[in-house]
């Protein structure tokens, strides 16, 4: 890249502490999560005889998914923040590469198995809500970190 090319980027670019990072991580995830989890509540709860057993299973499928998946992930990313050599990172740097195209996947996906309405809607609204658990859960960890790491620059 020639020196003009970096000196205008490195000039508007919408850096951030990496302690910002984590605060903002933490924003997306309950975001994500809370969307998952109201649009799942408000269609559970208009369809639904089963209220109570139907949010107990999906609080123990969102727990496992937690574990076995988010734990990791969630984890991964707060090490990759707190580690990255940039002073200033740019605000869109809570997620690698790779984390955004997953994310681009999963809401393309959700959008798409909902339009089309190849899935009984009391399944998949069921399933928004069991995976807006463990986004919720890995907000936390973010904001955890957020609060941990007042010295992080």
């Amino acid at each position: 890249m020639n020196p003009r090319t970096e000196k205008f980027l490195q000039k508007y670019k919408p850096g951030v502490s990496k302690r910002s990072l984590l605060f903002v991580a933490g924003c997306v995830w309950t975001i994500a999560g809370g969307i998952l989890i109201t649009r799942g509540l408000i269609k559970v709860i208009a369809s639904n005889h089963y209220l109570l057993p139907e949010l107990i299973i999906a609080a123990i499928v969102g727990i496992i998914f937690y574990i076995v998946l988010f734990s990791r992930i969630s984890s991964k990313h707060i090490t990759r923040i707190t580690l990255i050599k940039v002073e200033d990172p740019c605000f869109f740097s809570f997620f690698n590469f790779r984390s955004y195209l997953m994310m681009a996947i999963m809401i393309s996906g959700g959008i798409t198995l909902r339009k089309l309405n190849v899935i009984n809607p009391d399944i998949l609204y069921s399933f928004f809500l069991a995976m807006g658990l463990p986004l919720l859960i890995s907000a936390y960890r973010f904001f955890f970190s957020w609060v941990k790491n007042k010295s992080l620059k």
